[in-house]
């Protein structure tokens, strides 16, 4: 029998916790016999004093334990469940396509997404953008959707990693979100109970991105690798550049459309493609479907070129309740604004800086995210063609296009719009997309 207070002080006095504590105090959190005080005090406690790396693997686990956890193995799938985490951004559509990609690469990809909280934008509100999509499926029709899609993009249910949605509540009203062991208990948490043989990160860098510095990236990224890889998961990350928009776009139903494209061959922008790529190898490779990066890449392009990601991804909407035509006439279903208009480059010289984060505010300015969880979202709203950070520009050339619901809305985000950007005489340093690779030991 323990006290949760000797837990708390235990902690509050940088000593390591053992398994059975961390489990013990998990359990009270999903029985509610622990109160919303001793969470906050205990986050608060390992906020400040953080956690070695066999104290987040236990707290990930009990985690998953405090509720179900996905078996596949009645399926009987003759390939690996693999899957992968964003740390968020703008313009970040990569799931739509990637889960699609793997499935046509022989892996089983059931995807529990989020929606979109303050300047990133959310999987789930982006297939909220398709009529009849039900992210909330029955069992049997989950079953269903990853045996013959392959995959399947759905939201968290509340018997998933119950505790850990409990100890966010507390978190995100007691400063103490930013904590790096508490960040990896949550994203992993939820993964494992998901059933999952592999899984990639992808950790942002730069000025959208969710932590706030480089460092913070490659910490949380290590701390992810050690503590999944503890957790018995084959698992790497990515550390990628969220200094611009990832797709030219950003906005849902707008992503949807961009997803789309790069699945039929339309258009695969080049940033957008590199990234993707980069992931789906990584996801091959930890999924032992492919013995080289080179063999990864070929079953990639083939399996896009020959459409069969597409018909993976036209599969799993219809499914899971969505129209079945969707890739033939997306224009049929997916929402526009009644107002688009284009925000022109103001003098001539480089686009040098782009405020990612205040981008993506200006998507939520018009509708298209929310700053609270209870908020209702456009589909329609957005922006498009969004110029490369490093292009030479000159005055009138095209910035960005604006999809809004009103000419007011589209008049509130101009400023904000126009204080994102830096134009200089000079050309910037030009960032690398992929700026580093975690792997486990």
């Amino acid at each position: 029998m323990f006290l949760p207070q000797e837990i708390i002080r235990k902690k509050r006095d940088n000593q390591e916790l053992t398994a059975r504590e961390i489990a013990w105090f998990v359990e009270g959190i999903t029985s509610d016999s622990i109160s919303e005080a001793q969470i906050a005090a205990l986050t608060m406690a390992v906020f400040l004093n953080g956690m070695t790396r066999d104290e987040c693997v236990a707290l990930t686990l009990s985690m998953r334990d405090s509720g179900r956890t996905m078996d596949w193995s009645q399926l009987d799938l003759p390939g690996p469940i693999i899957d992968k985490h964003s740390t968020g951004g703008v313009g970040d559509t990569v799931s739509l396509m990637l889960g699609p990609m793997f499935a046509a690469c022989g892996g089983f990809n059931p995807m529990i997404s989020g929606r979109g909280l303050g300047h990133t934008g959310g999987t789930l509100d982006k297939l909220g953008s398709i009529p009849g999509y039900n992210p909330f499926p029955t069992p049997e029709q989950l079953s269903q959707a990853v045996r013959e899609a392959g995959t399947a993009i759905i939201g968290q249910t509340g018997d998933l990693a119950p505790a850990d949605k409990r100890i966010y509540a507390t978190r995100d009203v007691t400063a103490s979100v930013e904590s790096i062991p508490l960040i990896t208990a949550s994203i992993l948490s939820k993964k494992l109970a998901a059933g999952l043989d592999a899984l990639v990160m992808d950790v942002k860098v730069g000025s959208g991105a969710f932590m706030a510095t480089p460092e913070r990236s490659r910490e949380l990224a290590e701390s992810i690798v050690a503590v999944g890889t503890g957790a018995g998961l084959n698992i790497s990350a990515l550390l990628t550049d969220m200094s611009q928009s990832l797709a030219p776009c950003a906005g849902n139903a707008l992503e949807v459309r961009c997803a789309l494209d790069y699945l039929t061959g339309v258009a695969r922008p080049e940033r957008l493609h590199a990234v993707v790529m980069a992931l789906c190898v990584e996801g091959l490779l930890a999924g032992n479907l492919a013995a080289t990066r080179q063999e990864a890449e070929t079953m990639l392009l083939r399996s896009l070129d020959s459409g069969a990601a597409a018909e993976r991804f036209a599969r799993m909407v219809s499914i899971l309740g969505g129209p079945g035509d969707l890739l033939e006439n997306p224009d049929a279903h997916l929402a526009s604004a009644p107002v688009v208009k284009d925000i022109l480059i103001p003098r001539e010289g480089y686009l040098t800086a782009f405020d990612t984060r205040a981008l993506g505010f200006a998507v939520v300015a018009l509708g298209g995210g929310r700053l609270r969880s209870d908020q209702m979202i456009d589909p329609a709203v957005g922006l498009t063609d969004i110029c490369e950070l490093g292009a030479p520009v000159k005055e009138g050339d095209l910035l960005l296009r604006v999809h809004a619901r009103s000419d007011e809305d589209y008049r509130k985000v101009l400023p904000m719009i126009h204080e994102a950007v830096t134009i200089t005489q000079d050309p910037p340093v030009p960032q690398e997309l992929v700026q580093g690779r975690i792997v486990g030991t």
